[in-house]
């Protein structure tokens, strides 16, 4: 991986303990409402890991396949993952 990995594990780890914090919130029968903010602060964090990774994965490893003609793979990878981000 080519993205900043302190970067992207701090984020994982707010998310996981967004996640905790929310499954204890279900356990404790939280508002709905509270509960539905905390999912979607978890979602964006999640958003924003997904970005980092994609970012350098453009720069870093689409960037080299590029420069050694070797393109046709990874346009065939992005196209993937555009598809899985606008379902």
């Amino acid at each position: 991986m080519k993205a900043d990995k302190e970067k992207v594990m701090r984020l994982l780890k707010t998310a996981r303990g967004q996640l905790d914090g929310i499954l204890k919130m279900v356990d404790e029968d939280r508002y709905c409402v509270d509960i539905s903010n905390q999912l979607l602060a978890t979602q964006a964090i999640l958003r924003n890991v997904n970005r980092e990774v994609l970012n350098a994965h453009l720069n870093c490893c689409v960037r080299d396949a590029f420069d050694k003609g070797d393109s046709q793979n990874k346009i065939e990878e992005i196209m993937g993952i555009m598809d899985k981000l606008t379902k």
